[in-house]
């Protein structure tokens, strides 16, 4: 049986707690950290998790539960320091997105992972959904030949008071504003389909949360060797527009889905191909549906992982190519020049000290607020369904 310790007990450790309940024959929830021991409490009580107990330290938790896992629900800033000392401690880690603030932390967390032999995962919880699953096998198989243009469209809305919290809304603590905190996610699934790109162009601004440094709409545009995609972020888009479009050389690829195809009139015009829009169609449904999806499925893999009996899909790896890809994001919108990837130790956007220094203030943070009551969150369109 895994122990596992659930660190911070804001509003997505909610969504941690119901997926560790999922398998009680598999692990159990035996602790709760949080600062706020009442924040700890009530996760325990909405949740359900009868063997977990509130600690307000996460070695005091690790220490009386003999915990075998962390799962870290941390504010951004956190999220290096908490795992290195839980790996260090004897558990293994899952951490919230984003994986951490810089690409140095990333490779010291990546490295504490070797030293002590523990597995570390990034949530990446949108791998885990049966429409995501479909497009990657397709793209993977070669299905419509290859990729000429993708498009993701990662569109969001929140309120102007979503960064009256005191966590948020500064280059030191969250180190990224829409890109960071929300098109991770879809940043993360881009390269899991494409991989890394070869140079970014990059652009943003604020144009609706005064009380933030950081960016709430951008574009970036990435560059394939033989592909080319552009990126859209928001958090002021108030249909929360999510899609994916892959225009492969035979036909359209996209999430949600909506196959498309078409052959060429004499004079170049499309014609609508019917019949490869059908084969299309067919070959997205042969692939399964998945039995358990999003976070409980990435959290049953993890557990398995533990046990030995799976390999682990989502490691620390994975969540710092993400990272690398938004540094160069930034430091393409902040410098407004193309930027060239991989990103090196060298580099100011390498670090987090010096990466900070280099952004832009759009506004200043002049509100905060130790939590919301109530602490609810909303996770945006279920793209593809």
């Amino acid at each position: 049986m895994i122990h596992v310790a659930i660190i911070g007990a804001g509003a997505i450790a909610g969504v941690q707690g119901e997926a560790f309940g999922g398998f009680p024959e598999l692990c159990q929830v035996r602790a709760v950290c949080d600062l706020y021991i009442e924040k700890a409490q009530e996760l325990i009580k909405s949740r359900k998790l009868s063997t977990a107990k509130t600690y307000e330290t996460m070695e005091e938790a690790i220490q009386e539960e003999e915990i075998d896992l962390v799962s870290i629900c941390l504010p951004p800033s956190a999220h290096a320091g908490a795992a290195i000392r839980a790996m260090e401690l004897g558990c293994h880690v899952l951490v919230e997105k984003p994986m951490a603030n810089s690409l140095e932390e990333c490779d010291q967390m990546l490295a504490a992972s070797r030293r002590t032999g523990k597995l570390l995962s990034v949530v990446c919880q949108n791998r885990f959904k049966t429409p995501m699953q479909r497009i990657h096998q397709m793209l993977q198989d070669g299905v419509g030949g290859s990729v000429l243009h993708a498009v993701v469209n990662s569109l969001w809305w929140r309120g102007e008071n979503y960064y009256d919290l005191w966590w948020r809304g500064t280059w030191d603590s969250e180190c990224g504003g829409s890109f960071t905190s929300h098109s991770v996610h879809h940043i993360d699934l881009l390269l899991w389909m494409l991989g890394m790109p070869e140079a970014v162009t990059a652009v943003m601004k604020n144009v609706g949360h005064p009380n933030s440094q950081l960016e709430d709409v951008g574009m970036a545009i990435l560059e394939y060797p033989k592909t080319f995609a552009h990126i859209g972020t928001s958090i002021v888009d108030y249909g929360e527009a999510q899609e994916m479009v892959f225009q492969t050389e035979k036909g359209r690829l996209s999430i949600p889905w909506s196959p498309a195809a078409a052959t060429p009139l004499p004079n170049g015009f499309p014609r609508r191909d019917e019949s490869r829009e059908k084969e299309l169609d067919e070959i997205y449904h042969s692939i399964p549906e998945l039995a358990i999806e999003g976070h409980k499925a990435q959290i049953k893999n993890l557990l398995l992982a533990i046990q030995g009996e799976e390999p682990l899909l989502t490691g620390g790896t994975e969540g710092r190519k993400t990272i690398e890809l938004i540094m160069a994001i930034y430091k393409s919108a902040s410098l407004r020049q193309r930027v060239e990837l991989p990103i090196r130790e060298e580099d100011a956007f390498y670090r987090k000290e010096t990466m900070v220094k280099q952004m832009p203030h759009f506004f200043e943070k002049t509100k905060s607020i130790e939590n919301f009551a109530p602490s609810e969150i909303t996770l945006g369109r279920d793209v593809g369904k």
